[in-house]
């Protein structure tokens, strides 16, 4: 079992990810102070909402400088959905600066015939190099993905998976070092969130 420090700054889907890691014997500390995070092994930001409001939060709390300092030292570290977007220097989707601790840009989804915005539902994972989730040539795996924009990093090695969408691929993962960061919700993909988190949580040092 390891602590895991998740991030609470109003912006969160605090509930679905607790009960998510519980579930699989994880202890979960709130952080809305890095005081709280002491003793945990790794740190999660969740995120649901825009762009511009979760970066007022996290500024009101002072916790970005901390944040920033926490995945510099090389510990664990895991965005969910608009916390992997908030680590990008700037979002189509508001004028408030990103914490920029990776170079690139959140731009709005392309419009593709006949697919919808946002991009909602079940899709599949295509690892594009090996990572911590996922082998090469592993493609079994569906998740659920909600979302209007999407990451486009300058450095595109740090991709570690994309999604389909129509003719175009979205960026679906990113993993840089110790740094991991999911567009979709493993929280709420069944058993094959269930097993990504498990590949994550085991790989904490």
């Amino acid at each position: 079992m390891h602590k895991i420090g998740l991030i609470d700054y109003g912006m969160g889907n605090i509930h679905s990810v607790t009960k998510s890691l519980k579930s699989l014997g994880e202890e979960i500390i709130l952080i809305k102070n890095f005081n709280d995070s002491k003793d945990c092994k790794a740190i999660i930001l969740p995120g649901v909402g825009s762009f511009d409001p979760a970066m007022i939060n996290l500024k009101n709390t002072d916790l970005i400088t901390d944040l920033k300092d926490w995945i510099n030292s090389g510990k664990s570290f895991l965005g969910i959905c608009l916390g992997l977007q908030l680590l990008f220097e700037s979002s189509d989707e508001g004028i408030v600066q990103g914490i920029g601790i990776l170079k690139g840009k959140i731009q709005k989804i392309p419009n593709v015939i006949n697919q919808r915005i946002p991009h909602m539902g079940w899709c599949q994972l295509l690892p594009t190099k090996p990572n911590t989730l996922l082998d090469l040539e592993e493609f079994n795996n569906w998740v659920y993905f909600v979302h209007s924009y999407h990451a486009v990093p300058d450095d595109n090695n740090i991709v570690a998976a994309q999604v389909n969408y129509g003719s175009k691929k979205l960026t679906a993962m990113i993993e840089n070092d110790n740094l991991l960061a999911c567009q979709f919700h493993p929280e709420k993909s069944g058993k094959t969130g269930e097993k990504l988190l498990r590949r994550w949580l085991s790989n904490i040092q």
